[in-house]
């Protein structure tokens, strides 16, 4: 790693930038899940949403800005940038052309959320949408379309995240030096990483940091396993190409940036929609993470390995440490159908019957409370507070009850719990 400059891991004063705030990530235990899952070992996740531009895809996207910039390829207040992306490396690269004034156009697949699309266009990029059917050498596919539009506008310019050797030096001289500083100035038995596990999508995150473990092995007599994770649907682990919905992660083709294959990986493993989103919905309910679908596939093909045959031995160990690159956040994905689908435990679904029992009505549908004001011949406040502050006299004296309620009380002159009965809301009302 020479040549690099010294890197730091953490802010010191005042940044010029929000590019100086890519990378810098926060390893933390996942030690819920651990202890769910009858784990022995350290269970960490490397929280990339936590990046300036909110992915892994900031560094890489920072390094060619850079890097482009710095053999003249890119032109300030000239060069277009172009790029066909899934949306995260397209977000970093907006961001970076936001702050460095550079146009950006960004071909982006139909299935990417619209979350991707809103933000691409909050930071200026022009956003072409593309048939997900198409296959990757197709001249309709995002990578066809942005190849086009690179030969016919002026000054276009597609870094190429696919066959571009910054890709995975981000993460050679970024992701993983961070990993090791939180693991030497941590208090855990170990400073080593034992397991890597990441998904793959360029293949440049798993193969920059793995280049980094191997090479700080060396002559260390110690060895990692490093384990990519692969969606059904996607050939990079093999298996037939078809379709998926997790985003970010698989492909229909081998990006010239993966080095795929042992002693750089270890194992491949392939996981299903259903368990990654799962799995996601479990980070956040259970870590407080707010982590994207990828990052369940991260983390069930983590899980998956780790009781495995191959894997019990790093599952078994206390000493372990068990890295998971987690690579967004749920941002981008908070109107998709399989994350709107929330599943209620026993305790929440006793919960929610209590309120309800509470404030007699379901608890999404205020608007009880208005139609029944309305019979009632009650005049509503104006304002968010509605039913939130306390109803008053005219000598301030409280009521002890919701504004209107209490409002209602005032006007009528009878006793709080009156008024809640023959509003339908007090004790003779309430849902059973």
């Amino acid at each position: 790693m020479g040549g690099e400059p010294t890197q730091q891991h953490h802010w010191n004063g005042v940044l010029d930038s929000a590019l100086d705030a890519v990378g810098n990530t926060p390893l933390i235990r996942l030690s819920k899940i651990a202890k769910e899952e009858g784990l022995a070992c350290t269970l960490l996740g490397k929280c990339e949403f936590m990046s300036a531009g909110g992915s892994v895809k900031d560094r890489i996207a920072k390094r060619m800005v850079l890097d482009a910039e710095k053999r003249g390829v890119l032109i300030p207040g000239q060069s277009v940038v172009i790029e066909p992306t899934s949306g995260n490396t397209g977000i970093g690269l907006a961001l970076a052309c936001a702050i460095k004034g550079y146009q950006c156009i960004i071909t982006l697949p139909a299935k990417m959320s619209l979350e991707k699309e809103v933000m691409l266009k909050a930071l200026g990029a022009v956003i072409v949408r593309t048939p997900t059917e198409a296959a990757w050498d197709s001249p309709e596919s995002h990578i066809g379309v942005a190849r086009s539009l690179e030969k016919s506008i002026p000054h276009g310019i597609i870094l190429d995240q696919y066959a571009n050797p910054q890709n995975p030096l981000a993460h050679y001289h970024t992701t993983y030096p961070e990993i090791m500083h939180a693991l030497a100035t941590s208090d855990l038995p170990s400073k080593h990483i034992s397991l890597l596990v990441a998904g793959a999508g360029t293949g440049g995150t798993i193969t920059g940091i793995a280049r980094g473990i191997r090479d700080g092995e060396a002559g260390t007599g110690k060895r990692a396993t490093v384990v990519a994770v692969d969606p059904v649907g996607s050939i990079l682990g093999g298996g037939e190409p078809g379709n998926y919905e997790v985003e970010g992660i698989g492909y229909d083709f081998f990006p010239e940036v993966l080095d795929p294959r042992p002693p750089l990986i270890d194992e491949w493993v392939k996981t299903e929609d259903k368990e990654s989103f799962a799995a996601t919905k479990r980070l956040i309910r259970t870590e407080g993470l707010f982590v994207g679908g990828s990052c369940g596939s991260a983390l069930s093909g983590a899980l998956r390995y780790l009781h495995s045959p191959a894997g019990q031995h790093i599952a078994s160990d206390p000493t372990a440490n068990v890295v998971i690159i987690l690579p967004d956040g749920v941002r981008n994905y908070m109107s998709k159908p399989w994350f709107l689908d929330q599943m209620e435990d026993e305790a929440m679904v006793e919960l929610k019957q209590q309120i309800k029992g509470v404030i007699g009505r379901e608890l999404s549908e205020p608007g009880v409370i208005v139609q029944k004001a309305e019979e009632e011949g009650v005049t509503l406040q104006d304002g968010e507070g509605v039913g939130l502050g306390m109803g008053r006299r005219e000598s301030g004296e409280s009521r002890g009850s919701g504004t209107l309620v209490g409002s209602y009380a005032d006007e009528k002159g009878g006793s709080i719990s009156e008024v809640m009965d023959k509003l339908g809301l007090g004790t003779k009302g309430a849902a059973t």
